[in-house]
């Protein structure tokens, strides 16, 4: 069967299985189907939930469904291992949890997968960023600099990474690692991979961390990963640095200081023999930049700190400069949060380098504007 004949029967399969909230699957507006057990369906448009009239027959019904998507994918879910993490047909990310883990009944995610390639243009049209902000960005990726994108669950991690890697000068090779591909990445020379769980006997899994290991041997000019959840992060660590310059991740993390201690431990939960100490410095040298994303209670999700990675203080601390800042934000009449990032006065320490490759950005722009 060929590849498109295959994915034209799973489509229509995944109709039938998810049929009762195939209406919300359909809806452009619609970036998230909440199920918690068949009778308890939620939707997620505009940042704001609201709950709906689906509904599945039954337990049975839903857990077949998900059964099914599962077969579909080559993935399983059963009483062994309850949960599932899969890629639908169209980009979308599915995620379950059976009984008796999930008390409410199975319980599924649908995040809906963007078919719009989003641009900084579109970053400052929607109050995400400014362009003074978001040229920054731009310049981070032109000169390499090592990026880690933090933030909670739904902040927009995975679309700002797609955003930055689009960003990538031209001419270069860029290998992409995730767990299921979801990146839009619109450029000439992209290596994917994507991980494999076990089989039912326990076999051919490949990790992350197995395909990182794989891609340091494939000459790749840039590394990037959708999420760093756990031991891999000492291979991308190990990648930014040994020369790769410009390497990209996600870690889930509510600042850029806890972003910079999410590394570290998952970096130590592998087999590392390395000291605690020798983990610290390795990453505050391998990170240059963290960009912080976040949901507000409006909804809206917006950049809310870019800051540096500048080293280890005398306490052995890591040292995280905050370049650009989310200030107070004022509540309209309607709901909506105004405020945008501004500038903390910091320059950062490669200013250097930005006018050397005589970039026009000038040291003003990092000016706060209550100092000017």
């Amino acid at each position: 069967m060929s590849e498109v004949t295959q994915t034209s029967v799973f489509e229509a399969a995944i109709q039938s299985f998810l049929a009762p909230v195939l209406t919300y699957l359909k809806d452009e507006t619609v970036t998230e189907v909440l199920i918690n057990g068949p009778k308890d369906i939620f939707i997620e448009r505009g940042g704001k939930l609201t709950k709906t009239d689906a509904q599945f027959a039954d337990e049975d019904t839903l857990q077949a469904a998900v059964h099914n998507i599962a077969q579909s994918v080559g993935r399983r879910i059963n009483d062994e291992r309850p949960t599932l993490d899969a890629r639908l047909p169209d980009g979308s990310r599915i995620h379950a949890v059976f009984p008796p883990c999930a008390r409410n009944g199975t319980t599924v995610s649908v995040r809906k997968f963007s078919k719009t390639r989003m641009t900084f243009p579109d970053y400052i049209k929607r109050g995400t960023i400014t362009a003074a902000a978001a040229q920054f960005l731009d310049i981070c990726m032109f000169l390499g600099k090592n990026v880690v994108v933090s933030g909670g669950t739904g902040s927009g991690k995975t679309t700002l990474l797609g955003l930055l890697a689009n960003r990538v000068p031209p001419g270069q090779r860029v290998i992409v690692i995730e767990d299921a591909s979801e990146l839009i990445i619109d450029y000439e020379h992209v290596v994917r991979f994507e991980t494999r769980m076990a089989d039912e006997q326990g076999k051919g899994e490949v990790s992350m961390r197995d395909l990182l290991k794989s891609s340091l041997r494939l000459r790749p000019d840039r590394i990037i990963v959708g999420e760093v959840r756990g031991a891999e992060a000492v291979e991308l660590i190990n990648a930014m640095n040994t020369g790769h310059k410009g390497c990209l991740g996600t870690v889930h993390a509510n600042s850029p200081a806890d972003a910079m201690v999410r590394l570290e431990t998952l970096a130590m939960s592998g087999d590392s023999q390395v000291s605690e100490r020798a983990v610290r410095s390795q990453i505050a040298s391998a990170v240059d930049i963290i960009v912080q994303i976040s949901r507000f209670p409006d909804g809206s999700r917006r950049i809310a700190s870019i800051a540096e990675v500048t080293g280890l203080n005398s306490q052995g601390a890591y040292e995280v400069e905050e370049l650009f800042r989310i200030g107070s934000l004022k509540r309209e009449p309607d709901g909506r949060l105004t405020g945008q990032i501004q500038p903390t006065g910091v320059l950062p320490t490669f200013i250097d380098e930005i006018e050397n490759n005589r970039i026009p950005f000038g040291r003003d722009k990092f000016q706060s504007p209550t100092a000017a």
